[in-house]
């Protein structure tokens, strides 16, 4: 538990406001004792910009502006100082080292607590080396987190983006052929949580007291296998899909031959079933009997049943183009 004294808070700042940060400020905003909120943006004069920072002075966030993928780690750790809570909300799409980078600028700061960007896979079970060799920096700030105790850190772990699992660009749902590709095998489990979701359960897990420290906090939203997603789609499609398998000895070989394709590469990992599922009824939000959004549920929100496959695959563009973060931060 923390030992963060509660007379030192002097706001929260969640760095990025795409589908996560949102997510993030809009449940933190429904918490009476979450105090001052700040969102830490690239700078933008784009109409979206100029929208999203309407939106959010509409919601009493306050905007701080710098390019966390170019801005000097002592100038990032400037902005971070005035806050005793940050929530990084920015992924893998931001480029190589910068987690590293973020986690830097929190140290160098000193804030009082830190969560950085985690919201995925159990880095820790999967280990260095996998074939997605991002995770490798992802374990580097784990390290560096522990091997510290001047800033307090929670590490929120949510399985992959529910939404990504039925993304086009992923290649296990393929709306336009009606085809599910399994990953590993039928049996192999993946969870998956909504966005909103994760930022309703890190807002809790935020606001707990005693407050959480130093721990890695599990939610699930859902955790089924491939064989009971295809049984998903066929019933939110209204027909049977083609299933197909692709084995793990399979998808390495297409990592080994497209070695700059970051999509075959969380293919291979997700495959293996090593660190990418756990069981919901013993996450944070089972102990806690927290309502989550399942996957059949979410895809019955989005994906209209009965539609041809043409509809059906353009829901799902249409759902990409929703999304303003990159691939990597839903993984």
């Amino acid at each position: 538990m923390s030992t963060v004294d509660s007379s030192e808070q002097r706001g929260i700042l969640v760095i990025g406001a795409g589908e996560l940060g949102g997510s993030v400020l809009d449940a933190l905003s429904r918490h009476d004792d979450a105090g001052a909120l700040t969102a830490l943006l690239r700078p933008s004069t784009t109409p979206q910009g100029t929208a999203l920072r309407a939106d959010l002075a509409d919601r009493g966030v306050a905007v701080v502006e710098a390019d966390v993928a170019t801005v000097p780690v002592t100038e990032l750790a400037d902005l971070l100082r005035p806050f005793h809570t940050v929530v990084s909300c920015v992924g893998f799409a931001a480029g190589r080292g910068t987690q590293r980078k973020l986690t830097d600028a929190a140290l160098q700061a000193r804030v009082l607590r830190y969560v950085p960007w985690q919201f995925g896979v159990d880095y820790d079970v999967i280990g260095r080396g996998s074939p997605q060799d991002l995770f490798d920096e992802q374990l580097d700030v784990r390290d560096v987190l522990r091997g510290q105790t001047t800033t307090e850190w929670v590490i929120v772990s949510t399985g992959m983006f529910t939404s990504f699992l039925f993304e086009p660009s992923f290649g296990v749902v393929d709306a336009a052929t009606r085809t599910v590709n399994a990953l590993g095998s039928w049996d192999t489990e993946v969870t998956v949580t909504t966005a909103e979701d994760i930022g309703v359960l890190t807002a809790k897990i935020l606001m707990t007291r005693p407050m959480i420290a130093n721990d890695v906090v599990y939610v699930a939203g859902d955790t089924i296998t491939y064989g009971e997603l295809a049984d998903i789609v066929d019933r939110v499609g209204g027909a049977a899909v083609t299933r197909n398998l692709w084995t793990v000895p399979y998808l390495l070989d297409e990592v080994d031959c497209n070695p700059d394709d970051a999509m075959r590469k969380y293919r291979a990992v997700f495959a293996r079933g090593i660190g990418v599922a756990w069981p919901k009824a013993t996450s944070y939000n089972g102990i806690c009997a927290m309502s989550t959004v399942s996957a059949e549920q979410w895809a019955r929100d989005h994906l209209a049943s009965g539609t041809s496959a043409e509809a059906l695959a353009g829901q799902l563009d249409r759902l990409r183009l929703m999304v303003s973060r990159g691939d990597g931060e839903r993984v």
